[in-house]
Parts: structure tokens; sequence; C-alpha cells
């Protein structure tokens, strides 16, 4: 292991995660109307709805897959399920939703690229963010024919400990990617980089998504007509309409 690979694997992974955390509460705290996706939408229909669908199933189960996936220690899952099959397992799934995503992502890009409107009011972070999310995908899916040499599960089992280690604030995480194709590492650096930029992106609008499922278990106020004196019951922070 070389100094390089201490610091973009030892190193960087925190200074990602602290730029992650802390920019997106200072974005959110400071430039509230900056929150957004910035939806082109009202410029062209067309190719949206099935770009935008397709990435999103795709991103998001790839999104929850790695999480589970990394930072599930190996005996949770060991008395029911071999290394080998739960990596055979995520080279299906996450071929398959790898796939969807990729596409959604080309259409979007080619959209935005496309449109004489669109590409004019598009920002020059709009059109990097796309690049960089289509170059993850393409470089997430280069490694499955690299897993398929390891159905053993052992890669796997080496980069899980270094996601383990790395969360856990545990040393020896770099040496456990000596190792490891330089793709694997051009996954994990990219992966990690997008959460460097995101709060400085569109991205930031994926906090959101995360609070509305919150806001469905959010508990019911008292809310009273001033006119009749009539209560009913709604939850907090919807609407309500005197009688």
């Amino acid at each position: 292991m070389n100094y390089l690979d201490h610091l973009l694997f030892g190193y960087y992974p925190y200074i990602c995660l602290t730029v992650f955390l802390l920019g997106s509460l200072i974005r959110f705290d400071r430039d509230q109307y900056t929150w957004k996706s910035d939806s082109s939408q009202l410029l062209r229909a067309g190719q949206l709805r099935w770009g935008s669908n397709l990435f999103h199933v795709g991103v998001l189960f790839l999104f929850f897959g790695h999480s589970v996936g990394m930072l599930t220690p190996h005996f949770v899952y060991e008395p029911f399920m071999t290394a080998g099959a739960k990596q055979l397992l995520a080279m299906i799934s996450g071929g398959a939703f790898g796939v969807l995503g990729f596409v959604g992502v080309s259409i979007l890009l080619h959209r935005r690229l496309s449109d004489p409107r669109i590409r004019q009011n598009s920002k020059t972070g709009d059109i990097v963010l796309l690049w960089l999310l289509w170059l993850q995908l393409l470089l997430g899916l280069a490694t499955i024919p690299l897993s398929a040499q390891h159905l053993d599960g052992s890669m796997m089992l080496l980069l899980a400990e270094w996601a383990q280690r790395i969360v856990t604030f545990r040393t020896g995480a770099p040496e456990l990617l000596a190792g490891a194709s330089w793709i694997f590492k051009a996954h994990m650096f990219l992966g990690m980089s997008i959460f460097l930029i995101f709060p400085f992106t569109r991205l930031v609008h994926v906090w959101s998504g995360f609070g509305a499922v919150a806001y469905l278990i959010r508990p019911y106020q008292i809310v009273r007509s001033r006119r009749l004196g009539v209560a009913s019951r709604g939850p907090i922070g919807r609407d309500s309409h005197s009688v």
C-alpha cells in the first residue's frame, strides 16, 4: 500500500462524509430557496418520464442495496446465506437495476444535451453531475465481470470489511484494498466524490424525499373551526379549512 491508497481510501472517505453532512445542513439553513430539483419538465416533457423513472428506480435500489450489503456484518447473514450466494445475489440484482439506472441517466443526459432550450437553461453543475452519475453507473456495471472471478465472495467480504471499518473508525481499512482491481477502486472513489459534491448540487432534494416518508407518521393535531367550533382531526402540517 502506498501513500495515495491511504489518502484515497483512509482519509478521503471522512472528508467526503463530513462535507456531505455539514454541507447539507448549512445549505438547508442558509439557502433554502435553492433546495430543489430544478425540473426542466416545462421546457420539454418528452423523455423525462422514462428517463427519470428508470434512473430513480435503479439508483434508489442500488443505494439501499449497497448500504445494506456493505454495512451488514458477515456473521448476521452467515447462518442462512454464504458469502458466495450473497455475492451472486448482488451481481444479479445490482446488474439488473444498474442497467435500469444507466439507461435512465443516459436518456436524461441525451435530453439535456440535445435540446437547445434545455441546454441553454442548464447549469454547468447539472451537466457535470449527470456525466458523473453516468460514469459511476458504468463503472458499477464493469465490476460485475470482475466479481464473477471471485464467486466465493472473498472480494465482496474485503470491500464490506473496508466500509465497516470506515464507519466504525477502525484502523487498517486501506490495506484491505491492496488486491482490488482499479475498476473497484475507481468506482469507490467516484462514489465518495459524489457524496462530496452532494450539498452543492440539486441532489440535496433527496433529503426532502426521506423527509416525506417521515411526514406519513407524524402525529395528528386537533383542528377547530372558528365559525362552528367543530373539532376535527388532521395531520400536522396539512392544510385545514373551516367548515
